[in-house]
């Protein structure tokens, strides 16, 4: 049975740094990187903005669950994309397999980080803007979190300093 500390998953915002603190924080504890979004892409051989087109914004997201939910991974930084919060099923799996982060930005500090919404495959239905996307998440990600690390005014290596130093006071993982 795995135990839990074996792997970190990332949750949060399009542009909050999953994948740039996933790397480093991977690196510095020498367990590998597992970028959900690419994965998806290879299993589906289209490109997130392709599998919303063809799917809908409700396709994407089951299918999104359904490659979370059957992840198996060891000694592994995990990052999904920020709608995997929607899929209780791969929520459920990811804080089986994971310590669950939830990486905090303050709206303002996201809108600055965000370039073009669709080229990162982020999920907005009609009439929908960032903000309300903002604020229906953020419910989620604090539900679903072992740990929140406020991200603003830090740079990616604070962060994975703070998290760091967390990790070992909250579950004795010594890295």
């Amino acid at each position: 049975m795995m135990r839990k500390q074996e792997n970190i998953t990332l949750i949060g915002m399009p542009g909050s740094g999953k994948s740039t603190i996933g790397v480093l924080l991977a690196k510095r504890l020498g367990y590998s990187f597992v970028d959900v979004d690419i994965i998806i892409q290879e299993k589906e051989n289209r490109l997130l903005k392709e599998i919303i087109a063809d799917e809908g914004d409700d396709g994407f997201l089951e299918i999104e669950n359904r490659i979370n939910k059957e992840l198996s991974v060891s000694r592994s930084v995990i990052a999904p994309g920020g709608s995997v919060i929607y899929g209780k099923e791969a929520m459920e799996h990811l804080k089986e397999i994971s310590i669950v982060v939830y990486l905090k930005l303050s709206y303002e500090s996201l809108k600055e980080r965000l370039g073009d919404l669709a080229d990162r495959g982020v999920v907005l239905k009609n009439g929908m803007t960032l903000k309300d996307l903002y604020d229906e998440r953020i419910p989620y990600y604090e539900k679903y979190a072992d740990i929140t690390i406020d991200e603003n005014g830090l740079e990616a290596g604070d962060v994975v300093d703070e998290l760091r130093a967390m990790m070992e006071e909250r579950f004795g993982l010594h890295t």
